[in-house]
């Protein structure tokens, strides 16, 4: 991790905090100007233009509900960039609220890998096809968004149907979380689906026949008047309706609701900046 604070406040952060990877320190931010990052609001907020109202929304958005405060000139917009071995820039995931971070494990899981498998996951097994969900962490803080995994298998000689199905007449298989004041849902992410042809019907219908996966993303609510109703509570438990309709090559079997429910354990944010030593 880079940050703008010296070596010294990164080193009492890490120490507090039990933190063993390596914490840069980019003095000076000539890092974060040199991906264009610079957030210029903190400097403008502490100027004679601070009263502004426009750049007061601005602060509160990507800054600070409290406004700017003088150690803030220097940091950067809420981001993050994923490199590869080279140093080449693979991925850059950037947020509307500068509470809102997506978590490591959910944004692996973007990138494709199995980060969170590691997570208690529910098995569960129909007469069409064996499903395994986890979220991509056991624990979430105010602010985080992450995701939901659903890995799906269909049993031998069956498909479920794949976006776009549904002109036919056709129920894709889909995904329905209950509603949460505290929650923000994004939209459900499918991967590619395969053409199938359904001869008696002379009809190419998208579907899925091999494994696949859906991801859920979710932001949990980062708000000062969310952290508020959260304040001594220890967890979480999310709820969902998977519902999907199997067929063959000769039928169809009648659509299948399956209930499911994830249990998540939440930690207080940190707030408050590490003590140095004088």
């Amino acid at each position: 991790m880079i940050s703008y604070d010296s070596a010294e406040l990164l080193a009492a952060f890490a120490k507090q905090r039990g933190i063993t990877f390596p914490l840069l320190s980019d003095l000076g931010s000539a890092t974060i100007k040199s991906y264009g990052i610079l957030n210029p609001l903190p400097e403008h907020a502490l100027g004679p233009n601070k009263d502004d109202p426009d750049l007061k929304a601005e602060v509160e958005k990507y800054v600070s509900m409290v406004g700017a405060r003088t150690q803030m000139p220097g940091i950067a917009f809420p981001g993050t960039f994923v490199l590869d071995p080279q140093g080449r820039v693979t991925a850059r995931f950037f947020e509307d609220f500068y509470i809102d971070r997506n978590t490591v494990s959910s944004l692996l899981v973007k990138l494709g890998s199995n980060a969170g498998s590691s997570v208690a996951a529910t098995k569960i097994s129909s007469s069409h096809l064996d499903l395994t969900t986890y979220p991509s962490d056991a624990a979430l803080a105010a602010g985080n968004r992450f995701s939901l995994i659903v890995d799906l298998a269909p049993h031998a000689a069956l498909h479920v149907y794949a976006p776009g199905a549904e002109k036919g007449g056709y129920r894709i298989v889909s995904l329905k979380m209950e509603p949460n004041e505290r929650i923000r849902e994004f939209p459900l992410q499918y991967p590619p689906s395969e053409i199938y042809y359904y001869k008696p019907l002379k009809e190419r219908v998208p579907v899925y026949q091999k494994p696949f996966r859906l991801v859920q993303e979710l932001l949990l609510d980062g708000t000062p008047a969310s952290q508020e109703a959260l304040k001594g509570k220890q967890d979480l438990t999310l709820s969902g309706t998977l519902q999907y309709q199997a067929c063959d090559d000769k039928k169809c079997y009648n659509p299948v609701s399956v209930d499911l429910t994830w249990n998540l354990n939440l930690r207080t944010l940190i707030r408050e900046r590490p003590v140095t030593a004088r």
